[in-house]
């Protein structure tokens, strides 16, 4: 959820306000359980239909039914808001690895650009949260700046002294929803046939409510937010809301407001090539140090959680908002998938093996083909992280003077294409949930400097970030 907005005023809710939100179990499942009827009778209906189509009508009508059915479940979750649509956003992710192609294109749309809800229903936990008295401190706007499946921010003032903030608010009820919104939509998916037959989405689920339970933990959320304002509190790059603890409770939690705008702006576009490389390259170093050196990354890459703040003199900054998508990551996992990223950047396949069997990512024994792709993938995730000397990356994505033109590079596709093809394999499995979340924040590093049009080489911050590695 972005919650801090251009300087200039603009409107950031454009939908339709909701007065209230199907948050008790019973309306819950009766909503999900007619749209699953719904999806039975479309799944016979298309199933009766198909038996009278060719061999290419009827993949061409899978494809659209595929696509209707995942459009039907969008819809319905978009407006149930709260743990399911979340659920939804998340499943997108791993769906990539099981689901039809039609069916993630139409859930990753699940973004958190959704109908407010009214005043009237979010006070109520101000109320329970903070008490009135504390609550009279403030003047806040009951028109929302921000909304987002699980919660919605508002703007307010302290009235002693005028210190302008962020107030965020979760809905009622959604945390106490999240059991049994997860068994509902995980029955739904069976019931639509979106999944493959046989494909046990049970530890999927599992996963999914894992990451539920800590995205409605505010309190995690707030020392996430203090933690990474501690740590990047003397690199002028970026700046981190300050938490103003006072105004926080297990459902609200209460920042500094923090001025910047969208990486679309025309102020952040018209800046000179090098002001935006400066930007690019501070981007990805922090993904660099949040990953191989603390551990600890924010993994929703959505433009709303980053903001930029030009300055006059050049000193731009980063504004980093929004760390419930926070994920701690072992360091036996970091220095595994560290052999993984060496093994690719040195043509070494015995290093990217002995990385991926340690993740989990593949099994000893894996075939030579297959290995062999698994490899050629990985080498294709860091084509930017390249010596341009061995002659890996494509001429038109180079500068003359060697850095990586990342506005002009494809890569996220070309990976995901590999990525597709390998998932192809009977040998694939779902990989470990590390490495989605990890790959998805590292995908919107990639788009963000595409974005920013940045040139650099981002070899030699990779090569200072990864750890050391003991020998085999």
């Amino acid at each position: 959820m972005s919650e801090h907005s251009d300087d200039s005023p603009q409107p950031l809710i454009r939908k339709p306000g909701m007065d209230r939100l199907k948050t008790r179990p019973f309306e819950r499942n009766l909503a999900l359980t007619k749209l699953g009827f719904g999806a039975g009778s479309s799944i016979v209906a298309h199933s009766i239909r198909n038996i009278f189509r060719g061999n290419i009508s009827r993949d061409e009508a899978n494809r659209g039914f595929y696509q209707k059915q995942a459009q039907i479940l969008a819809d319905e979750l978009g407006q149930l808001k709260g743990s399911v649509m979340k659920a939804g956003q998340m499943l997108s992710l791993y769906g990539q690895y099981f689901l039809p192609e039609e069916a993630v294109e139409v859930l990753s749309t699940l973004q958190d650009d959704t109908p407010a809800v009214s005043w009237k229903y979010v006070k109520p936990v101000l109320d329970q949260q903070l008490g009135r008295d504390r609550l009279r401190e403030l003047d806040i706007d009951e028109e929302p700046m921000a909304a987002a499946s699980l919660g919605q921010a508002h703007r307010a003032r302290r009235k002693r002294d005028g210190l302008e903030l962020v107030v965020k608010i979760q809905y009622p009820g959604v945390a106490d929803a999240i059991d049994s919104d997860i068994k509902t939509l995980s029955r739904l998916l069976l019931m639509s046939r979106l999944t493959p037959k046989g494909l046990d989405i049970g530890p999927i689920f599992a996963e999914l409510r894992e990451m539920l339970v800590q995205e409605v933990d505010y309190i995690a959320e707030r020392k996430f937010t203090e933690d990474f304002a501690r740590r990047l509190a003397g690199d002028q790059r970026f700046a981190v809301p300050q938490v103003v603890g006072e105004y926080c409770g297990s459902r609200v939690l209460t920042t500094s407001y923090e001025s910047g705008c969208s990486i679309r702006a025309a102020a952040v576009q018209n800046l000179s090539q090098a002001r935006r490389d400066r930007l690019g390259e501070a981007f990805i170093e922090l993904f660099l140090t949040e990953f191989f050196d603390w551990g600890l990354v924010q993994t929703d890459p959505h433009f709303g959680n980053y903001r930029f703040r030009v300055d006059p003199d050049g000193e731009d900054r980063i504004v980093l908002i929004d760390f419930g998508a926070t994920r701690r990551f072992e360091r036996k996992f970091v220095k595994s998938y560290a052999c993984i990223v060496r093994g690719a950047i040195e043509h070494d396949h015995a290093l990217i093996e002995r990385g991926a069997i340690e993740i989990g990512l593949i099994q000893a024994g894996f075939p030579k083909a297959a290995m062999q792709a698994f490899s050629e993938m990985c080498e294709t995730i860091v084509e930017p992280f390249t010596d341009p000397a061995e002659g890996r990356i494509p001429a038109a994505l180079l500068t003359p003077s060697g850095d990586y033109r990342w506005g002009e590079s494809d890569l996220p596709m070309r990976a995901a294409q590999a990525g597709a093809k390998n998932a192809l394999s009977v040998h694939f499995r779902v990989p470990p949930r590390e490495i989605v979340f990890l790959h998805r924040r590292l995908a919107g590093v990639f788009i963000m400097l595409a974005h920013l049009r940045s040139e650099f080489s981002a070899r030699q911050p990779l090569l200072d970030a990864l750890p050391k590695l003991e020998k085999a």
